[in-house]
């Protein structure tokens, strides 16, 4: 049985994909706000910022190389020791048509794997994330296929980055014992079990205990709550051994019926819960070291 880690790591996850602006006014929406939730949740606790992007007319989801650089490039210019992990998991899901379930009905975002992690390429984060679920989602269906997860890994290798395995349910953990048997993922893996997903993994402590038992003795994890679990789960992976994460990607309410401000007061609220439980937090020199990932030297790139 795993005891709690002496010192654990902070995951903010800013933006995300999912959350709606409808649903909160404290979204972060243009690169500017992104980059200074990320800096501002860096100095609440954050050793590891997750990273999405949106269009910063509409607020919906995006995908566009500019953004990435953009925010990217703001924050490593002004805390470079900051870990970035960029995501990769838009471009996977699949909505069928009514009429013909073969052909891709509005929604569909489904691309080639390559396409998924260029901005991987081309500004070299030190972590990104490589989702391994197959699945139903809502309506909907995510395709990840051994041979396109592979394609990825190939590209995310290749930028020097380490992936950060997200882990939907048990059969996804099957896979990546494949992945680091035949060398496509290099171990320790570092991973994240998704709990809340609709048809995946639920959020419990079973859950927790299951899915860490499954995963190699060398791996890291940290488990992730969705809603009105999140910080409940922040309890659960550190009690389990693991790290934490929160963020207005995962959640939206700081307490019941009162929405998080900022992220910054969710990562000072996730560090007064492993604080009080008698962990305490890594900052972004330590997690490196803790990642086996290199130390960054000061970008010489300026943002205007």
């Amino acid at each position: 049985m795993r005891a709690p880690l002496s010192k654990i790591f902070i995951t903010c996850a800013v933006t995300g994909n999912l959350t709606r602006p409808e649903q909160t006014p404290h979204l972060p929406i243009t690169p500017d706000q992104i980059a200074e939730s990320a800096l501002a949740a860096a100095e609440a606790g954050a050793a590891i910022v997750h990273l999405h992007v949106r269009d910063p007319k509409t607020g919906r989801p995006s995908m566009e190389l500019d953004l990435y650089s953009e925010v990217v490039a703001r924050v490593r210019a002004r805390n470079p020791q900051l870990i970035i992990n960029l995501t990769t998991g838009p471009g996977g899901r699949f909505v069928p048509s009514d009429a013909d379930p073969k052909l891709a009905a509005p929604g569909t975002t489904l691309m080639a794997p390559e396409r998924r992690v260029e901005h991987i390429a081309l500004l070299k984060p030190d972590i990104c994330t490589l989702d391994l679920n197959t699945m139903n989602s809502g309506g909907e269906v995510v395709i990840n296929t051994p041979a396109n997860v592979r394609r990825m890994a190939r590209v995310i290798n290749d930028a020097g980055a380490k992936a950060e395995i997200e882990l939907f349910d048990s059969g996804d953990i099957a896979l990546l014992g494949d992945l680091l048997n035949d060398g496509t993922l290099k171990g320790p893996a570092l991973t994240s079990f998704v709990m809340g997903v609709r048809y995946g993994f639920q959020p419990s402590p079973e859950t927790v205990l299951y899915a860490r038992n499954l995963l190699p003795s060398d791996a890291a994890f940290t488990a992730i709550g969705f809603g009105r679990v999140s910080f409940q789960t922040v309890a659960l992976s550190y009690l389990a051994g693991g790290h934490v994460r929160v963020g207005l990607e995962d959640a939206i309410y700081l307490d019941h019926g009162v929405l998080a401000r900022s992220n910054a007061a969710m990562v000072e609220k996730a560090r007064r819960i492993v604080e009080d439980l008698g962990g305490q937090i890594a900052n972004p020199r330590e997690a490196r070291a803790m990642l086996g990932l290199s130390k960054r030297a000061v970008d010489a790139k300026r943002v205007a």
